[in-house]
Parts: structure tokens; sequence; C-alpha cells
């Protein structure tokens, strides 16, 4: 498998909430990463998509919540956020496709 494909399996995809837009304003993102992805991996994948230097990783699990899905009880996933900070001068327009 190519070392890219692998990036992009690292990162699921960009979390735009209000806490990440205020996040971006301090120089930072936010990704929802895979659940096994450890700190080095996203640092790597995040500077090889997106051409930047990383200065520092951090990482948060959220449990999923039980709900209810048609009457029966479910659970949603779990989900994995990196908040990554980037080095002065670098930025990542989020808004726009990878």
């Amino acid at each position: 498998m190519s070392a890219k494909a692998e990036h992009y399996d690292v990162i699921v995809k960009p979390v735009i909430t209000e806490k990440a837009t205020m996040a971006s304003e301090a120089n930072g993102v936010v990704f929802e990463v895979a659940i096994d992805a450890n700190k080095p991996q996203i640092k790597e994948a995040v500077e090889a998509l997106f051409g930047v230097k990383v200065k520092a990783v951090n990482t948060t699990i959220t449990k999923g919540k039980t709900k209810r899905f048609r009457g029966q009880p479910g659970k949603r996933k779990d989900v994995k956020k990196a908040y990554v900070t980037l080095e002065e001068g670098n930025t990542i327009d989020v808004s726009t496709g990878l």
C-alpha cells in the first residue's frame, strides 16, 4: 500500500465546530482521526498531506453515546479527535477540499 493511502487512512475528516474555529485563530486545526492512530502517525500524515510543519498534536477520545435507532437501543461509534498545533506561518484552510 502506498504511503499516501496510509495518510488518508489516518485522517478521517476535518472537524468544523465553534471550538475548532476558535482553535484555528490560535494556529490550530482539528481532525477526526482513526481510533488506532497515534500522535507521530497523525503528525506525519498532516505534514505530508498539507505540506506544513506541525508543532504539537493533542488527542482526545469521545465515547459513543447510547441512543435509540428506530426504537431499538444502539450505540454511536467512539470518535478520536486530534488537535494539531501548527508552527508559526503555517496554515491549513479546512473549508476547501483536499
